[in-house]
């Protein structure tokens, strides 16, 4: 009788594995297919994003020359949205515009990210609410390696195109690159690029320049970077 049952038990074990597996395999066809139909989908998106105009221009906080540049290329972009991630204090940016007579009227500033992965986790939001579909990326020199491998993963897995303009620093850059941070912004971008297609984080930091109160800045004191030339 135990041999019999032992048979039994066997054979039942055998036809569950058996089902197991071929349910884990329907799975993995699965999700190869949905994988494969998405990565279809944003190619095509993308090359119809690569032939539009610039829809915005998107800056990683780091240094005030970036904010310099931004504000002397928003001319050939008047009617452009600016969104400016973590970068100068608010009143330097606002100084910035006035001295180089560029529109304000665009330009957001969001204050929420605390690194360069946070630029896009904060940032990607906004510009899609925006219906960006091409973005000019602005950074710097030193920084363009990993703000690429970055924008490159996480634009392109919203159907964004990114382009690059990097700016020469002059100094000591904010941000400080090195293989082991570039690598795990990577491995977190790969696993973002999936996750934010259902999670979209929303900054409680953005405001418009247009909306920057210098006279209360200036009652509480603010010093901007020397290489900003702004006496403050």
């Amino acid at each position: 009788m135990k041999p019999k049952f032992t048979t039994q038990l066997q054979f039942f074990l055998v036809r569950k594995s058996r089902k197991l597996w071929q349910l884990l395999h329907f799975f993995k066809r699965s999700l190869c297919l949905v994988l494969a139909i998405w990565l279809i989908y944003i190619t095509v998106n993308l090359i119809f994003a690569s032939s539009r105009s610039v829809d915005a221009l998107f800056v990683l906080g780091g240094s005030i020359r970036r904010e310099i540049y931004v504000a002397q290329l928003s001319k050939q972009f008047p009617q452009t949205p600016i969104l400016i991630s973590s970068g100068s204090k608010d009143p330097c940016i606002w100084l910035i515009f006035q001295r180089e007579a560029a529109n304000s009227q665009q330009v957001w500033l969001e204050s929420c990210a605390k690194s360069t992965f946070d630029n896009f986790y904060y940032g990607i939001p906004i510009l899609q609410a925006w219906k960006v579909k091409r973005v000019k990326l602005i950074t710097s020199a030193k920084q363009t390696f990993r703000a690429t491998l970055i924008s490159k993963i996480l634009f392109s897995s919203h159907g964004i195109w990114v382009d690059i303009d990097d700016v020469q620093e002059i100094g000591v850059p904010g941000n400080k690159e090195n293989l082991l941070k570039t690598m795990l912004d990577l491995i977190r971008s790969l696993g973002w690029a999936v996750v934010s297609q259902f999670i979209q984080p929303q900054c409680s930091h953005l405001i418009k320049l247009v909306d920057v109160d210098l006279p209360t800045w200036e009652r509480r004191g603010f010093n901007c970077e020397h290489q900003g030339g702004l006496g403050k």
